[in-house]
């Protein structure tokens, strides 16, 4: 059998066990259990669950979004891992001269971000915890190579920056953090499979965990390589991203209790907002969750 494991730039641990996989990391890890491995490079971490229940891959990683929705589009996937908190990968920037203080603030306003991203999380929660409707309140639109100039002209009020796009803007001046991540979700990497890989495989699952911390204390140990790594085929500055990088925790944890009660709050907002089309049970998405799990 031959894993394939789902790797895009959003999700920094896939993307650097992708680019170590010459060291063998996971092959290593799959070997002596007599499976193989593969990557499948996509853009979009959105498109994880359609990509997984199509069997296009077999394990994926995003922010804490996409299970969500991945879920509620009726892909019964299993969460495997997460990561530590990543308080520091992400803020909400406005112009320093901007007049908003708070979140409500914004109301009114265009907000630029990577939506069904985590950031979509971020701000719906932002608002929610201040009143306000992602749905009512805001224009929410996606963000693009020139979301940071719109905002440096005035043409939008806020914007969710990330990486090292986040560590250049703060570098340029000009802009003030209005929230950091931090100050409002956990921010996991958050990483799933299909359900039948989770349960007829576990040894598979702990594995491809054992593989992505390493993964992780290959980056903490070499930021600035890794930071390399990145520069060179994503763009934007080695320094940038090594700041970026540098601001991560580079630690993989287990499922918990508290991981499912913050997805569940999240997809309750959502549906709330008319983001999800139907409610969704974050505790269905665990192995030996039942059989009503995608009802």
């Amino acid at each position: 059998m031959t894993i394939t494991i789902g790797v895009h730039s959003s999700n920094p641990s896939l993307y650097h066990l992708y680019h170590l996989s010459r060291l063998g990391l996971a092959r290593e890890e799959l070997a002596p259990l007599g499976e193989s491995v593969v990557f499948h490079p996509y853009t979009d971490g959105v498109r994880t669950g359609e990509l997984l229940s199509r069997g296009v891959i077999d394990f994926g990683g995003t922010g804490s979004t996409p299970p969500v929705t991945a879920q509620a589009a009726g892909h019964d996937i299993v969460y495997t891992a997460v990561s530590a908190p990543r308080p520091e990968h992400g803020a909400l920037l406005v112009p320093e001269d901007s007049p908003a203080r708070t979140v409500a603030d914004l109301k009114g306003t265009t907000v630029h971000l990577a939506i069904g991203s985590w950031q979509t999380h971020l701000i719906a929660k932002a608002l929610d915890d201040a009143g306000l409707s992602y749905a009512d309140d805001i224009t929410a639109v996606r963000g693009g190579d020139d979301s940071e100039e719109l905002l440096r002209t005035g043409a939008i009020a806020a914007w969710v920056a990330q990486g090292d796009r986040l560590a250049a803007a703060r570098r340029t001046g000009g802009l003030r953090t209005l929230i950091r991540t931090g100050d409002v979700i956990t921010d996991r990497s958050v990483f799933f499979t299909r359900r039948d890989l989770a349960e007829s495989r576990p040894e598979i699952v702990e594995a491809l965990t054992r593989a992505l911390r390493r993964a992780d204390d290959w980056a903490a140990a070499h930021p600035s390589r890794a930071a390399e790594i990145a520069a060179a085929d994503l763009g934007g500055s080695a320094d940038d991203w090594e700041t970026a990088l540098r601001a991560l925790p580079w630690r993989i944890e287990p499922v918990t209790d508290a991981f499912i009660a913050e997805q569940q709050e999240a997809a309750d907002i959502f549906h709330r907002i008319g983001f999800i089309e139907r409610p969704v049970t974050v505790a269905q998405a665990l192995a030996g969750a039942g059989a009503d799990r995608a009802a």
